[in-house]
C-alpha cells in the first residue's frame, strides 16, 4: 500500500485547508485512515480517524467541531477538512491505515504516507 499525502500549506490563523491521502496498491476497505500530526520535538499524536467500513469517525479534543475526516472508497481518497486553524496546528500531518478497530496509537497503523506540513501564522 502507497500513502500519498497532500494540501499542506502556510496559512494564517482563522483560514481552512483541506489535505488529501491518496491510496494505492491495495482495496481500499476494511480498514481504520488516520491523520495524525507531528510538530518538532513532540510525539506523533492523533488528529482524526475514520473507519473506511463504517464511515464512524473519531477525533481528538484539540480539534472537535474544527476538522472534519471523510473519505471517497471509489477515489480510494480520505480528506481531513481544517477550518478555524490555529498556530498550534502548526505540524507535519501524516496520512496512515491501519487495521479495523485501530485507535489514535500511532504504533497500531502500519502504513503511512510522507507528510505534508502545515503552518499556521498569527
Amino acid at each position: 500500500v502507497q500513502l500519498q499525502a497532500s494540501g499542506g500549506g502556510l496559512v494564517q490563523a482563522g483560514d481552512s485547508l483541506r489535505l488529501s491521502c491518496a491510496a494505492s496498491g491495495r482495496t481500499f476497505s476494511s480498514y481504520v485512515m488516520g491523520w495524525f500530526r507531528q510538530a518538532p520535538g513532540t510525539e506523533r499524536e492523533g488528529v482524526a480517524s475514520i473507519s473506511l467500513s463504517s464511515g464512524n469517525t473519531y477525533y481528538a479534543d484539540s480539534v472537535k467541531g474544527r476538522f472534519t475526516i471523510s473519505r471517497d472508497n471509489a477515489k480510494n481518497t480520505v480528506y481531513l477538512q481544517m477550518n478555524s486553524l490555529k498556530p498550534e496546528d502548526t505540524a507535519v500531518y501524516y496520512c496512515a491505515q491501519g487495521p479495523a478497530g485501530s485507535s489514535f496509537n500511532y504504533r497500531e497503523y502500519y502504513y503511512w504516507g510522507q507528510g505534508t506540513q502545515v503552518t499556521v501564522f498569527s
